[in-house]
């Protein structure tokens, strides 16, 4: 044992073992591209599957009589005997959880579960590993206190990780709908002024987006098929504004369900959500463009100047110098 601990916390042991991890995660970064999937495909297929689940919940209210959830799926496994036994979905919030996994791009109750469990077992899992490398790899030279204040941190920093997880995948997923919506929604009133019902106009839009943003195409699909199968199609479009969370298509589906209430056109509301679409991504690109120059201040001090004067000032001492 003794020997083991003297190997693992020798400098050499760990540079190699980190210089290993590098040409690993390099190799990995390499060889990732070729084994990657089709996003679209994988997306096209789990709206297929939600359109199915969608008719076999038809079927089932139509037989029963009785109303069930639109996404009520089963998962089954010890993950979920943990997460029942210990009332995690009551003591995490499983509604606001939920909500959160679905504009993420994570739906059905599965992931509920796996979530409530990574955040029930990651700071355990995270304490372990600080714990390990503070006390036995002797990781940052800290005394008795500091160690336990590292093994407490890590244990909280566990249980806020999937939560940051999430809200990454969260934002990424926002960031790509919005950049695309305004042309998805350009498609959308040119489909819906040659005739096309909105079912079909959701359809084409979702088809022709799909290769530049399969979250969007996604999004479209889902409310094709739900406008397909629901009894109130208001439903189907409070759906979408809820798995997006963006205003601007909050916005868009208020028009619809009031078109689809009131009779009201659709074509000129759409036209002008789309012309605002349009400036609110200006909008955002002239504010990243107005915010480049301070960010590279700092950039330019620490590595350019230097350059710069070692380039102009360099010739001029080694003359001086040579005198």
């Amino acid at each position: 044992m003794d020997a083991i601990i003297n190997a693992v916390t020798d400098r050499e042991f760990q540079v190699a073992f980190l210089v290993s991890i590098a040409s690993i995660a390099t190799v990995f970064t390499i060889v990732m591209p070729f084994l990657s999937k089709d996003k679209l495909k994988e997306r096209m297929k789990s709206v297929t599957s939600h359109r199915e689940s969608l008719r076999q919940q038809q079927r089932e209210m139509l037989s029963k009589s009785q109303s069930k959830s639109l996404r009520n799926t089963t998962p089954e496994g010890a993950i979920k005997g943990i997460v029942e036994s210990l009332k995690l979905l009551e003591v995490f919030d499983a509604d606001a959880a939920q909500k959160k996994l679905m504009m993420a791009g994570f739906r059905g109750q599965g992931p509920v579960f796996t979530f409530m469990a990574a955040r029930l077992g990651l700071p355990f899992v995270v304490a372990i590993l600080v714990g390990v490398y503070v006390y036995l790899l002797d990781g940052f030279e800290l005394d008795s206190f500091g160690r336990l204040l590292a093994t407490i941190g890590g244990f909280f920093s566990g249980f806020y990780l999937p939560n940051l997880y999430v809200s990454n995948a969260v934002t990424k997923r926002q960031q790509k709908i919005q950049l695309a919506w305004p042309d998805g929604l350009d498609l959308l009133l040119i489909c819906v002024e040659s005739g096309m019902s909105i079912e079909a106009a959701f359809q084409k839009v979702g088809d022709e987006i799909g290769d530049g943003c399969p979250e969007l195409a996604e999004e479209l699909g889902l409310t094709t098929a739900e406008l397909s199968y629901l009894q109130e199609r208001k439903q189907a479009y409070t759906n979408l504004a809820e798995r997006t969370g963006i205003g601007v298509v909050k916005g868009v589906t208020t028009a619809l369900i009031q078109s689809e209430k009131y009779g009201t056109p659709l074509g000129q509301s759409l036209r002008v959500m789309a012309t605002e679409s349009r400036d609110l991504r200006m909008q955002e690109a002239e504010k990243k463009a107005a915010a480049l120059p301070p960010k590279l201040t700092v950039p330019m001090i620490g590595f350019f100047l230097p350059v710069l004067f070692a380039v102009i000032l360099g010739p001029a001492i080694m003359q001086a110098m040579s005198l």
